[in-house]
């Protein structure tokens, strides 16, 4: 022990009975007195010296009977409590409680304690406790009304208002902890100028809270350098520590101008506190469950993808935008029903075709804390599309190689094997067939050629000034004579402007156009082209009275290995890139094409280019 200590055990036993705020009074068998400490002359009136060894003449003699029976009671059963009187030194009657147990020796009784205090104390706890009861029942309702808040800032704004309340304060004020700084978030009776106040944990009171290991403290010194001191009259500072998750989330202030705090009210600042860490959690679960819906709704919302959730009777609950626009069905007519679609097992997908024609790839998971099912689908109609196409154009090609090829083959053969036995003119025709043909396979191949850099973006073009009037009349010179069933007429405006592009690829274009137009007219009838000036730009049109286009068809028609089931177009042979070639070479020159329908019937192709030059300026015309 410690030098404080060093004195023996009746030292240790008469200080402590000496420090004892209540009178403690031994009595032996035959109630004389063994023990009357420095309380009991205080409450008595009698010094120890003239008690000690004889009976204290403290019990009035109308209640001496009650005395003897209450120490024989105590002697063979339990300490007894009540309330009674005794005499003061003055003859004064004293209002006492007094709690009697067996002074023991070893197994024997050999006496009586008996501890004094006044009745009246009896009567101040129990409005302490009864106040205290009020206040815990007070506490219950406030708890209620915090968490019945799940914003944050509200949260703390009840919870600093409720504490003046509760602990009689008269301002208040809830800290945040963040890293190693204080933010002052809320506020209470306190101007609204120092929301917002930070400073440094480390010289904080906070700080010396944590330090201590304790979850409450009070403070009296130094308060005029902390930013409470805005409270006039500020004595006492009240400091309640708020965790969450177990961690030190922040702090309750209670300032104290006009009265001092009690153990009560720090007792219910250490319960605020406790229950302001558990609303506070619940607020910031709150706030970050808010969050996650949000972004949650807004990738539901924003996906490109249609998403659906199914409840465990498998009817639609939630149905996203996209959803609706790739199977052009509302939520409100979904929502409620089973989906539009067959529902693929989890880990497998399902291709299915809606009634507007669109192709899907559907797949699904099961959420399996709620029995929900999570449906995605995407739209997978153009490659649905270019795979038939594919299968399509191969198909196509290998028959436009196979006709020309067994051709040449076949009159090569026939010449090799009989050459000397065929007339001069069979044999030219011969030639000339295995040219004709060995020309249509240059320009399949150019075709697939020029399809295949138009596909990779590799298509180049030399742009420079270009005689569109002369290029028209080179591709237009001489076609009368290819069918007597078409006529042609063209009709170029006087002073066409030059334009910018490329001779070659131009003359592809116009080609490839006057190409479809007579073959896709094959009862004949007029051919068409004209070209005029149209702000800055020069439009070239190739009109032919054929067999049309239907409205749906009129951009897929430029599109890679797209032949259009529609009218009678499918008929006339080709691996589906003339147009798509057009349309590329037309952009990579910075103007466009597109098709339109006739009002007599047929189609009209659309062809625009840039001019060179402003309209009215000095560029050379034609």
């Amino acid at each position: 022990m410690g030098d404080e200590w060093a004195g023996s055990d009746d030292e240790i036993a008469r200080a402590a009975l000496d420090s004892s705020p209540n009178a403690v009074v031994a009595l032996d068998r035959d109630q004389s007195v063994l023990v009357w400490n420095a309380a009991a002359e205080r409450v008595f009136g009698w010094a120890a010296e003239e008690v000690l060894g004889r009976r204290a003449p403290i019990v009035p003699d109308e209640l001496t009977a009650e005395h003897n029976a209450v120490l024989e009671r105590v002697r063979t059963g339990e300490p007894v409590s009540l309330r009674t009187k005794r005499l003061h030194s003055d003859g004064a009657l004293l209002d006492l409680r007094v709690d009697i147990s067996a002074l023991r020796l070893g197994s024997a009784v050999g006496g009586y304690v008996c501890v004094y205090h006044p009745a009246q104390a009896d009567e101040l706890a129990r409005n302490r406790m009864a106040r205290r009861a009020r206040l815990v029942r007070r506490l219950t309702d406030v708890v209620g009304d915090i968490n019945s808040e799940l914003e944050l800032s509200a949260v703390l704004d009840r919870i600093s208002a409720n504490l003046t309340e509760l602990t009689g304060a008269d301002a208040g004020g809830f800290v945040l902890i963040e890293g190693d700084r204080l933010r002052l978030v809320s506020t209470y009776q306190l101007p609204d100028s120092i929301r917002g106040t930070t400073t440094d944990l480390r010289t904080s009171l906070v700080d010396r809270l944590l330090r201590t290991g304790k979850t409450v403290m009070l403070e009296s010194d130094g308060l005029d350098d902390l930013v409470w001191a805005r409270l006039r009259g500020l004595h006492t500072v009240a400091l309640g520590l708020a965790a969450v998750g177990g961690r030190p989330y922040g702090a309750l202030y209670a300032l104290f101008a006009r009265r001092n705090p009690g153990h009560l009210e720090l007792e219910l600042l250490e319960l605020l506190a406790g229950h302001a860490g558990i609303a506070v959690g619940n607020a910031v679960a709150y706030q970050e469950a808010v969050r996650q819906r949000a972004h949650e709704r807004a990738v539901f919302d924003a996906s490109a993808d249609g998403i659906a959730v199914l409840d465990q009777d498998g009817l639609v609950v939630r149905w996203n935008p996209a959803a609706a626009g790739l199977t052009a069905l509302a939520p409100e007519s979904v929502i409620g029903a089973p989906p539009p679609f067959p529902l693929p097992k989890p880990g497998e997908k399902v291709t299915f075709q809606m009634e507007n024609g669109r192709w899907l790839d559907v797949v699904s998971a099961q959420i399996e804390e709620t029995g929900e099912v999570v449906v995605d689908f995407r739209d997978v109609t153009s490659a649905k599309e270019l795979e038939e196409a594919k299968d399509l154009f191969l198909a196509t090609t290998s028959h436009e190689l196979r006709t020309p090829i067994t051709i040449v083959r076949g009159f090569a053969s026939t010449l090799d094997a009989r050459w000397d036995k065929m007339a001069d003119a069979e044999r030219r025709a011969a030639v000339h067939t295995i040219a004709e043909r060995s020309r249509s396979l240059g320009e399949l191949m150019d075709h697939l050629l020029l399809g295949a850099r138009a596909g990779a973006d590799e298509l180049k073009v030399r742009i420079e000034e270009v005689d569109l009037a002369e290029r028209i009349d080179a591709a237009t010179l001489g076609l009368p004579a290819l069918s007597d069933k078409h006529r042609v007429e063209v009709d170029i405006a006087r002073g066409l402007p030059l334009v910018l592009g490329d001779p070659l690829a131009t003359d592809i274009i116009l080609g490839q156009l006057l190409e479809n137009a007579f073959k896709y007219s094959p009862k004949g009838g007029l051919i068409s082209v004209a070209a005029w000036p149209d702000g800055e730009n020069v439009v070239v049109v190739v009109d032919d009275e054929g067999v049309g286009i239907a409205p749906g068809d009129r951009e897929r028609i430029f599109e890679r290995f797209v032949q259009v089931d529609s009218g009678d177009r499918r008929r006339f042979g080709g691996v589906g890139l003339g147009l798509y070639i057009v349309r590329s070479l037309a952009r990579a020159q910075g103007g466009d094409v597109s098709a339109h329908p006739r009002r007599e019937g047929g189609t009209r192709m659309r062809l625009v280019l840039r001019c060179a030059s402003p309209i009215g300026s000095d560029t050379p015309m034609r």
